[in-house]
């Protein structure tokens, strides 16, 4: 009978079990037929015009035969780490702030608020970009739309998203571990950094992962306020274009081997995205096939 018993109790979790690799066959699925998707879309490009091209022509110009990527790799990578590195140091100190500093009632408006600030359209932040940000960046150095009005409008979409997942996985440091550090007399501050963001660490680098990756992605604020412009940025006031800004700009009238070329830019994002994902894995010390986050062992 407790054979029988003990079976029909752990039925629910094997019925789980199964949704969930299920689950993750199927997302895991999507993002292969993704990457399939968009390397066939690349074939007739990279068969015509060949890989090297790619990297070496004179410029991006598909109706003349050049498709020199490197201007915009290198736009969307500027825009995307100044972005990061301006937003992960606030959005940290956001998180500890929301979970350290305040309580009750100011906590939850807190939170609220960085909830807003991550739900807002990308396009009203690029609105707001052009006609507040881009105005104020001419009059230090014209033309206004530039490197930095890109990483600065980038930082206030991710800023929230990395916030509220740091929020999160503080959250989850087990509180006997940080009700120790303070019967050992240690300040708040002191708890935080020696305690609670060590314990955390994989879950803000999750955070940090998801708004590169927004950042990487993002489309229609970088067109508004980067100036679009196919060159290489010698500084952080000239205007710039961005991969997923060209893809879009150009989808529409694209054929032949300028419309696989664009499948390129895709792939290319995507692969940038692997590459996160894997680097991140890897700085967060998660071996191979575990699966727990160091934040809730």
């Amino acid at each position: 009978m407790a054979g029988a018993g003990s079976s029909t109790q752990w039925e629910p979790d094997r019925t789980v079990e199964s949704t969930l690799r299920a689950a993750a066959a199927v997302a895991g699925g999507i993002t292969v037929g993704i990457v399939a998707f968009l390397l066939v879309g690349s074939l007739p490009a990279l068969r015509a015009v060949g890989p090297l091209r790619f990297l070496t022509d004179p410029s991006w110009n598909p109706v003349h035969g050049a498709y020199n990527v490197v201007p915009m790799l290198v736009g969307t990578l500027v825009v995307t780490a100044g972005a990061v590195l301006l937003a992960t140091p606030l959005a940290v100190a956001s998180a500890v702030f929301g979970r350290f500093y305040v309580r009750g009632a100011l906590s939850r408006t807190h939170r609220r608020i960085l909830e807003t600030l991550a739900g807002i359209p990308s396009v009203v932040y690029g609105l707001w970009g052009l006609m507040v940000l881009v105005p104020a960046i001419a009059r230090v150095g014209p033309p206004g739309q530039s490197v930095l009005a890109g990483v600065l409008v980038l930082a206030l979409m991710i800023l929230p998203t990395i916030a509220l997942v740091g929020d999160t996985a503080l959250g989850a440091v087990p509180e006997a571990h940080l009700r120790g550090a303070a019967a050992a007399g240690l300040s708040r501050w002191a708890i935080a950094r020696s305690i609670a963001l060590p314990a955390a660490r994989s879950g803000i680098l999750t955070g940090i992962l998801l708004g590169t990756g927004r950042a990487l992605g993002e489309t229609m604020a970088v067109v508004m306020v980067t100036g679009n412009v196919v060159q290489l940025p010698g500084s952080v006031l000239a205007p710039v274009r961005t991969l997923t800004a060209n893809i879009a700009l150009e989808m529409a009238y694209a054929t032949d081997a300028h419309r696989s070329a664009l499948f390129v830019s895709g792939l290319v994002l995507a692969l940038l995205t692997i590459g996160l994902v894997a680097a991140v894995d890897r700085i967060a010390g998660r071996p191979e096939g575990e699966g727990t986050p160091a934040h809730v062992v």
